[in-house]
């Protein structure tokens, strides 16, 4: 009998593989990352030399308020700066007191030090950088979730990080990045626990507006202890509900948009590790070509590859469920 439920599994992935593969872009159309219409013309004269347009962007989303974007536009450019400097060097001989400067200045130097065996020590030495970035814009939250970064890698007490917290949600009660920094401070690999982690992000959703990012904040607690294969019980109700809020989410966007790319990565993860196959498809399919950095740096050295490869496996993992002699079953079906 084990074997002929081997022979049988293996006829249906055959058979129904390669028609899954509908509405999925082939491997080498997916990217990693990809900026969106924005962030790339300031990456291009980046990688130039020239901050000009780097500096336009950012100072467009301080003016409009739009922090989430320049939440996820000073986390690039300070990444291409670590290995690209001549623009932003050339930016701070140019403009050294520029808010949008300071706070790019600060994430990067916040990001070489969680690089370093000695972060504890040099991230003592940013605070006055963040002081200055925060300083600069009053009304600005960015500033505000590297400080909770900064707690979270100088072992800043709970009363620490209440006290940032409480600045960070003064200036926007529901910003996602802020909420993410905090999620990580809260989480059991850290300074918290499952539980105060669960807590926190369904707390979080809840009072969340319809459609805000805050709705996937329970899928990155169901992430966080999924992948630490913790002894600690989280019960399996609670961690289908946060994938179950999550996917809701992501419906509530069209097909390909690349905004919310990362939360759709990370359902597609959670959905893996809980064998929802069918959920999973569907996810990959709305995703579209954009695969991104995080969850898939946490499990490989090779992000990109590492979602191709599990993406391969969801379709099989489907195929292997339908009939021999039907069709696929409809997506996002349990």
């Amino acid at each position: 009998m084990p074997f002929l439920r081997a022979f049988v599994r293996t006829a249906r992935m055959i058979r129904h593989t390669g028609v899954l593969a509908a509405g999925l872009p082939p491997d080498e159309e997916v990217l990693l990352d990809a900026p969106d219409e924005r962030l790339a013309p300031a990456l291009v004269a980046a990688g130039g030399g020239e901050y000009g347009p780097a500096a336009k962007v950012l100072a467009h989303t301080r003016e409009a308020a739009e922090w989430e974007n320049r939440d996820r536009y000073v986390r690039r450019l300070a990444a291409f700066a670590a290995s690209r400097t001549e623009w932003f060097d050339a930016w701070q001989d140019a403009s050294p007191h520029d808010p949008d400067l300071l706070l790019v200045k600060a994430e990067l130097a916040v990001d070489r030090a969680f690089g370093s065996p000695a972060r504890a020590e040099l991230l003592r030495e940013v605070g006055p950088l963040i002081v200055a970035a925060a300083e600069a814009e009053p009304g600005d939250p960015v500033p505000w979730r590297v400080a909770l970064d900064h707690a979270r890698g100088t072992n800043a007490p709970h009363t620490d990080f209440e006290d940032v917290w409480a600045q960070a949600v003064r200036r926007s009660p529901h910003h996602y990045g802020c909420h993410v920094a905090a999620l990580r401070y809260l989480s059991a690999a850290w300074y918290g626990s499952h539980a105060e982690c669960f807590d926190f992000a369904e707390r979080a959703a809840q009072d969340a507006l319809p459609g805000s990012l805050l709705h996937a904040l329970p899928a990155r607690a169901a992430f966080a202890y999924l992948t630490a294969r913790s002894p600690q019980g989280v019960p399996r109700a609670r961690l289908d509900a946060a994938a179950d809020l999550a996917i809701e989410l992501s419906r509530t966007y069209g097909a390909a948009d690349p905004w919310p790319a990362e939360v759709r990565n990370l359902v597609v993860c959670v959905l893996i590790e809980l064998e929802r196959w069918p959920d999973a498809l569907e996810q990959l399919r709305l995703l579209g070509p954009y695969a991104t950095s995080f969850p898939w740096d946490r499990l490989a050295e090779d992000p990109l590859d590492r979602f191709l490869e599990l993406r391969d496996g969801v379709r099989l993992e489907v195929a292997a469920t339908l009939p021999l002699r039907g069709g696929p079953a409809r997506p996002g079906a349990h």
